[in-house]
């Protein structure tokens, strides 16, 4: 076998043919759903300028830092996008989508891409779907897009999962704690990792989110930020768990939730399952009142999540969920001598204009090299087709999953079809 010259990428993988099929019914089903809520679908490029992407996330974020794919082009400095918040923000802003009137309900989904370790579920190209609502600071947006994304894991059949709930609190009630957090932190602030020690000052908050195993200590004794909530962040979160405790969608709170961005506010959460073994998070998001504004709007509260496509179909595999279908064919014509095959292929766009899929032989093979190739590519029906066949008129229709054959004029055969696959 010949090996090829060139290969994919560190972290970038082909998604094959059998592949693509789980992906597009993931798809089909993310966008059917949304429809039902409303969301309508946003698509941006993949390339943003770097200082979005910067401004968005924050400096000191593990993205900025050390996982974004940069390059520049004269004076201009652009990224490949790692996540679509702050894209979907830029395009909010920069289309006027305030001028719709109301809140903008929108959903993507699309690839990423972050310059970090490969593993399991996640590569430097990946996938991700989510929704943002911009121009509401209702806690029902906050509960809407929660419920959507559960919605979509129990549609696939995914109900072993928990959610994990928190308020970060407004800029008010963050100002506050931090203080009270670095206060906390100081006296041990040699003994905390690197980058903890490099978060202290410009945001405390992000020590809460760290993997480090030093940290834990000092994360575990720490003061709970929904302590230091003021009265408008405590209402908004409260109201936020009424509206799902009145659905019915139960919940966990964790203090120590903080979410990995720096323009959230009040309300973050994540989804979780054990099923996914260490990695564990499958969605995750929040409120992000103070994003529209940093990238130059008008101040405007959103709410939004984002999930991992790669992850998903992960969980679906691992618990035997099935995605897409088999692949099939409805018509395969098999073809005998020149004259037929000429005749095949007037007959395939007939076929196809019909609402049937329809294919035929490419290489000029034997009539059993044919039909093998009928079997293998799932065909319904197969239309044999030789002189005999040809001086008659009638072209012998055979059901392929009943074995039965009728020989039958080819407006009789398209009329059968059609009734059998067409509403």
């Amino acid at each position: 076998m010949a090996q090829s010259k060139y290969t994919t990428h560190l972290g970038m993988v082909d998604i094959l043919p059998d592949e693509v099929r789980k992906w597009q019914a993931l798809e089909n089903l993310i966008r059917i759903e949304a429809e039902k809520f409303n969301f309508e679908e946003i698509r941006t490029p993949i390339m943003e300028q770097t200082e979005l992407i910067v401004r968005g996330l924050g400096q000191l974020t593990d993205i900025v830092s050390k996982e974004i794919f940069a390059f520049s082009r004269g004076e201009d400095n652009y990224v490949l996008r790692p996540e679509l918040t702050a894209p979907v923000v830029r395009s909010y802003v920069e289309n006027h989508l305030d001028q719709r009137g109301g809140s903008q309900k929108l959903f993507y989904i699309g690839p990423m891409f972050r310059a970090e370790r490969p593993q399991k579920g996640r590569q430097r190209q990946f996938h991700q779907f989510g929704v943002e609502v911009l121009g509401s600071d209702d806690a029902v947006a906050d509960v809407e897009v929660i419920s959507f994304m559960i919605h979509i894991y129990q549609k696939l059949g995914i109900t072993n999962t928990t959610l994990k709930l928190n308020s970060v609190g407004d800029p008010e009630s963050r100002e506050k704690y931090k203080a009270v957090l670095k206060s906390h932190l100081k006296p041990n602030f040699d003994k905390l990792s690197e980058i903890s020690q490099k978060r202290f000052e410009k945001n405390p908050l992000r020590i809460l989110d760290s993997k480090e195993e030093e940290d834990r200590p000092f994360i575990e004794t720490a003061p709970l930020i929904t302590e230091y909530l003021n009265e408008e962040s405590r209402t908004h979160y409260s109201k936020v768990k009424e509206y799902l405790t009145d659905l019915g969608i139960q919940f966990e709170e964790d203090p120590y939730l903080v979410r990995g961005m720096d323009y959230y506010t009040k309300t973050a959460f994540e989804l979780i399952s054990p099923d996914l073994g260490a990695q564990d998070a499958l969605a995750g998001g929040g409120r992000y009142d103070l994003l529209v504004e940093e990238i130059g709007g008008q101040p405007t509260p959103a709410v939004g999540f984002a999930a991992g496509m790669e992850r998903l179909i992960i969980a679906c595999e691992e618990l035997g969920i099935p995605l897409g279908t088999e692949k099939s064919v409805d018509v395969y014509i098999v073809t005998l001598g020149d004259a037929a095959r000429k005749w095949g292929v007037s007959k395939l766009p007939e076929l196809r204009m019909a609402g049937l899929s329809a294919t035929m032989d490419y290489m000029g093979r034997s009539m059993k090299a044919q039909m093998k190739d009928a079997n293998r590519e799932n065909a319904s029906f197969t239309i044999i087709v030789g002189d005999n066949e040809l001086n008659e008129e009638k072209f012998t229709l055979r059901n392929m999953k009943a074995s039965e054959e009728s020989s039958l004029p080819f407006d009789e055969i398209l009329a059968n079809l059609e009734y059998l696959y067409v509403d």
